[in-house]
């Protein structure tokens, strides 16, 4: 458990619960999908929602900007959005008799990138470099971006019409990939009487701000992992490299998003280091959108969910045998 000695660590574990509380008011009955959200966002990841129109992806991404006191930027991703709307761009101001810096999208803590298999590829791949590394890289200069952030991405589901396969590479660079899903009938009914998109701004309060944040991302990366963790990790990783209809297996960035996740829901749960029950909640959300099936498990309609269900039958947990005072 987090220690109680250290009121720091328990007033912010207090402090990400309201986090979700405020969240819960606007985004009825998906309280999994909202606890994921806030995991990736402490695992200083990026999370990719793939749903149908019209389930609330981007109220939780406008809901989670307001309860965090975030700078918040929504882009609407189209084929006639360009890399200069993400990143920038450079004027000469004659003025001055030099380049100035236009500020894109990006540039803020929390950016939502709504339906972004509607651009090209080109403009997708404008994100590539700001997500992984944090910084924007135009004429020759390189911009860092506010800390902490977070780019939130939906997609409509693929065969949609106007939208492409994102290539792997940009898959990759999400941490987790959620579906919201339908409401059922009695959150349907709840979420008609509140009208939620004309009263997000006064439902929601600010529970934490930017510094806040940055110190519970701290507090998560120094969640204890023991070494057969670890090693459970490299062998879910290494089954999918080696499943015969896996083409294209978890990379080695899959597995550190999946050592980051699970440190977040071990602290979310209050405690200071992993079990294997938090890998597991968390593997399929990790894994799932990275793994790219061959040809024969798609003629054999097997999908990349069952594959992973399967690999985590077949991979036993560790036994922690370590033994912390108070477990």
């Amino acid at each position: 458990m987090l220690h109680s000695s250290d009121k720091g660590s328990v007033f912010l574990h207090q402090k990400a619960l309201a986090i979700l509380k405020e969240i819960e008011k606007v985004i009825i009955g998906k309280d999994e999908v909202i606890g994921k959200v806030l995991m990736a966002i402490l695992a200083q990841g990026h999370i990719l929602l793939e749903d149908t129109p019209g389930v609330g992806k981007t109220t939780l991404a406008m809901a989670f900007a307001k309860a965090m006191d975030l700078d918040y930027k929504r882009i609407q991703f189209t084929p006639e959005v360009m890399p200069a709307d993400v990143v920038g761009f450079s004027v000469y101001n004659k003025v001055i008799g030099k380049l100035e810096y236009q500020q894109g999208a990006a540039l803020c803590n929390l950016l939502l990138v709504d339906e972004i298999n509607r651009a090209s590829s080109k403009t997708q791949s404008a994100l590539l470099e700001v997500m992984e590394e944090g910084s924007i890289t135009l004429d020759g200069v390189t911009r860092q971006v506010p800390n902490p952030y977070t780019v939130i991405a939906t997609q409509n589901p693929v065969g949609s019409a106007g939208t492409q396969l994102l290539p792997e590479s940009q898959m990759d660079r999400f941490m987790i990939r959620l579906s919201m899903g339908y409401p059922g009938l009695e959150d349907e009914v709840k979420i008609l009487k509140k009208k939620q998109g004309r009263e997000l701004g006064n439902l929601v309060k600010q529970m934490v701000n930017a510094q806040e944040i940055i110190q519970m991302q701290q507090q998560t990366e120094s969640v204890h992992l023991d070494e057969d963790i670890y090693i459970y990790i490299a062998r879910l990783a290494a089954a999918t490299r080696e499943n015969p209809l896996i083409r294209l297996g978890v990379s080695p960035r899959g597995s550190l998003a999946l050592v980051r996740m699970s440190q977040a829901a071990a602290w979310l749960s209050g405690r200071d280091y992993v079990v294997p029950s938090d890998v597991q909640f968390v593997l399929f959300d990790v894994f799932e959108h990275r793994l790219v099936l061959n040809a024969q498990a798609r003629i054999n309609n097997t999908t990349a969910h069952g594959l992973l269900r399967d690999i985590l039958k077949a991979v036993p947990p560790p036994e922690l045998a370590r033994k912390r005072s108070g477990i």
